[in-house]
């Protein structure tokens, strides 16, 4: 059991290394990820634990990291790759959708693919082009992957879990920002969190705010300046993308009658679209006011100067579920 409270990052590196000794399959590879313990220190201790033989150094070579997962994991492994940031996995994405995702498919459930790619995601630590990006979006459009986005401690340990465990390939999107911003105690008890379920972090009855990864730390805050001034926001962790347990989502706007998407990726085709449609499409009668979004810019994230001007606010969040309730 954890004796202290950890930080998301330790608590990746705490559900990998019980991944590990549970079972001899689970394998980890990636660019520095062995010596030095990855850019962000997320495996650190593992290979001086594990050995060089299943914490894995690779070459420079994200196309050669893929393929390399996907075979292994084709083969009875269960592997953990790491993108190192996520700008790098474009080079991956042709192993990803063309194999990974389709094994289940393309062999009618003779063979499945069940690998992990570790994705550190999206902006606000300064770094430069290529580093900073919110592409959640990509994956979410390929049949056959799920797609995670853990927002704190806890659910990093247990989902991460759950995504090794899981028969199929999982795109795990780990947001940078708040590796450190804060920590939670995580018993290192082995429980996973089931996949596939959106988390309600706060009920509310005026107005449902509906967010995923580092985001969740400012719709929360915007809840709470929401309460100040009397109006009831309930915050929902949509946690798995793909599948989208959309029921939760409905069932809280049934009862708000307003929503407030917010994500940092750009705003045309991000995945908050997705859900603004479904609710068009199945909750029109609920909907009390025209569906807000609350995201990104339709441009690549600034360097730092301009960054934290580019993802959403507290202050934005607030002001659009303001306008949600004074269109009814």
């Amino acid at each position: 059991m954890s004796a202290q409270p950890i930080t998301l990052i330790e608590a990746i590196t705490q559900a990998l290394a019980h991944e590990m000794r549970r079972d001899p399959s689970v394998i980890v590879l990636g660019e520095d990820v062995g010596v030095n313990g990855g850019v962000f220190r997320a495996t650190a201790g593992l290979q001086a634990q594990f050995g060089p033989e299943r914490v894995l150094d690779t070459p420079l070579d994200e196309t050669t990291i893929a393929g390399l997962t996907v075979g292994l994991a084709s083969q009875g492994m269960r592997p953990v790759a790491e993108a190192q940031f996520d700008g790098f996995v474009y080079p991956m994405v042709d192993h990803i959708v063309c194999h990974a995702a389709r094994f289940r498919y393309r062999t009618r459930g003779r063979l499945t693919c069940p690998m992990v790619l570790r994705v550190p995601w999206g902006g606000g630590i300064r770094a430069p082009e290529h580093h900073s990006e919110a592409n959640e979006a990509i994956f979410t459009n390929v049949p056959g992957l799920r797609v995670v986005m853990p927002s704190s401690p806890a659910r990093a340990y247990g989902l991460l879990l759950a995504a090794i465990r899981d028969p199929d390939p999982v795109i795990y999107m780990e947001p940078k920002r708040i590796y450190r911003q804060y920590k939670e105690l995580v018993p290192d008890d082995g429980e996973a969190l089931p996949l596939d379920v959106c988390y309600v972090l706060r009920d509310g009855n005026d107005v449902t705010l509906v967010t995923w990864g580092a985001q969740v730390k400012e719709t929360l805050e915007a809840a709470e300046k929401l309460a100040a001034e009397g109006i009831s926001a309930e915050v929902i962790d949509v946690a798995t993308l793909k599948p989208l347990d959309f029921a939760t989502i409905a069932e809280s706007v049934a009862r708000t009658g307003r929503c407030v998407i917010v994500h940092e990726a750009p705003k045309t085709a991000g995945f908050g679209a997705e859900i603004a449609a479904r609710l068009a499409e199945e909750c029109m009668y609920d909907l009390l006011a025209p569906v807000e979004r609350v995201t990104g810019y339709d441009t690549h994230i600034p360097l730092f100067r301009l960054e934290m001007k580019y993802l959403p606010g507290v202050d934005k969040i607030v002001a659009a579920a303001k306008r949600t309730l004074a269109a009814s």
